[in-house]
């Protein structure tokens, strides 16, 4: 039988892309939501800003303007016998009395009145890294007992013998160049730029970024500058945080206590550069940058090359990559006829000291960094001193005992005998004789959102009930005002 014929064969067409259903016009569309960016997009942004500011015409436009807007000045003119450059770079940082630049409304309004005395308010040796993922900054206490080296006035032409001075004099003797030198005579460090602020300029960049938080334990208040903040934290404008950085009659520290709070304002100040989005935007950093340079003076080397090194230096910075320290002091109160009170240098430390900054070595590599922890809240009592009784004012088994042994491990001296409270609290309460309230204070820094309940006549002891709100005992740093700071801090361990 014969086989049926086969159909002829269909010639093979070319696959058609799928065709497009227009959506119907009467259907709405929804915005879509777009997706969190990835860390990667983060740090592409913050090259490109960087990029965008190295490159672009607006860029170069920008960095010119900045560069030509700087105030000169010849710090290092003639000047010979220098200290060997070590690794890194290392900036004389110098805030000037220059009240004589700040409207008649911020004088009255900030309590800056008087005469310009034309001297150093503050002075820092401000190391950046080889590598430039660290700051490291040396506050130099303004009282310190130095000795300026043999110099010629510039302007009489008079000869000037060696002599001892308070170390903010040698500026008032003879100007930025004689502070540096007496700076290298004393630390044997190199300083490879000289960058001097003054009021008005650090009002304009706390201003233009939108102010600074800092926080504090306990109350703030200096009749001098006007200063009087309640514990807790503030957004600190640029008028405030003069007042801030410059109180130095709130204890028994003086200007030992106000560095210690200007070293907590700069890392509180780079946390907000670095996370407010300034780096990420060109035109924010733009004004940022202009705020801080469009009224200082920095020397003839500081140019448009390392605005733009140090822009690209700060792109991954943030409070953990700064370390703060206050010169080692050795001999408070140190007498010099014809100077008066002065502070002598532990030479020991001090060496110890500038030699890691020379070797670019980090102050606190053994400091353990967890970044979700808080930093510890700093305290002006030792909690050594502080006698607590621990009792529970809920329905869990145990707090109070759990409580206790928190306490007592962060230092409190506890009665390691928990009781019972005679009723359940929503609230953790401390109950404190109204005349041991910087005891309290330093208590409810360890317990963050107690609650305050003054009892006169209770005496020493503070009673803690812990309340249904509990959830953990806050790790606290003692620091007694009246005593230099002895070991360096990272800036994420000082920050709200």
């Amino acid at each position: 039988m014969a086989s049926p014929p086969r159909s002829p064969a269909r010639p093979q067409r070319r696959p058609q892309p799928p065709r497009r259903v227009p959506r119907p016009p009467e259907r709405p569309v929804r915005s879509v939501r777009p997706p969190r960016r990835p860390r990667w997009a983060m740090r592409a942004m913050t090259t490109l800003s960087v990029l965008v500011l190295a490159s672009a015409g607006i860029g170069h436009a920008v960095i010119s303007s900045l560069d030509a807007g700087i105030a000169r000045v010849d710090a290092f003119k003639d000047m010979k016998n220098r200290p060997s450059a070590g690794h890194g770079t290392n900036v004389l940082l110098v805030g000037t009395d220059g009240r004589d630049k700040i409207t008649e409304r911020e004088r009255r309004q900030f309590r800056l009145g008087g005469v310009p005395c034309h001297c150093t308010d503050t002075m820092m040796i401000v190391h950046i890294s080889e590598n430039r993922d660290r700051a490291t900054v040396v506050s130099l206490p303004r009282d310190s007992y130095a000795e300026v080296p043999e110099h010629t006035d510039d302007g009489s032409g008079q000869q000037h013998a060696a002599h001892p001075i308070k170390l903010n004099a040698a500026y008032a003797e003879g100007g930025p160049q004689l502070t540096i030198r007496t700076v290298e005579n004393m630390t044997h460090v190199k300083i490879d730029h000289y960058l001097e602020v003054d009021f008005a300029s650090f009002m304009k960049t706390v201003d233009v970024l939108g102010g600074v938080r800092i926080c504090t334990a306990t109350p703030l208040k200096d009749s001098y500058t006007g200063l009087d903040l309640a514990p807790g934290t503030h957004t600190l404008t640029g008028g405030q945080a003069l007042q801030y950085v410059r109180a130095r009659h709130i204890d028994g520290a003086s200007d030992l206590g106000r560095m210690k709070r200007q070293q907590q304002f700069l890392a509180a100040l780079i946390d907000r550069a670095t996370s407010s989005g300034v780096l990420l935007n060109p035109m924010r950093f733009r004004d940022v940058t202009r705020a801080v340079l469009g009224s200082v003076r920095a020397d003839e080397g500081f140019g448009a090359d390392e605005l733009l090194d140090l822009g690209r230096a700060m792109r991954s910075f943030s409070p953990s990559s700064s370390e703060f320290v206050t010169v080692p002091i050795g001999q408070m109160n140190y007498d010099v006829k014809g100077i008066g009170s002065t502070l002598k240098w532990d030479q020991v430390k001090t060496d110890q000291l500038f030699t890691a900054l020379r070797d670019d070595t980090s102050l606190t590599a053994d400091h353990p960094h967890h970044p979700h922890t808080p930093p510890p809240a700093t305290v002006d009592v030792d909690p050594r001193q502080i006698r607590v009784q621990v009792a529970n004012g809920t329905g869990t088994m145990g707090l109070a005992g759990r409580v206790d042994a928190a306490l007592a491990a962060t230092g409190f001296a506890t009665t390691r005998r928990p009781a019972t409270a005679p009723a359940h609290v929503p609230h953790t309460v401390i109950f404190y004789d109204p005349r041991w309230d910087r005891s309290a204070r330093a208590l409810a820094a360890a317990l963050p959102g107690s609650e305050l309940h003054p009892v006169p006549g209770q005496g020493p002891m503070l009673k803690v009930t812990a309340g249904e709100d509990f959830k953990e005992v806050h790790q606290i740093r003692f620091e007694d005002p009246a005593q230099p700071q002895q070991a360096a801090v990272r800036g994420d361990e000082v920050v709200c």
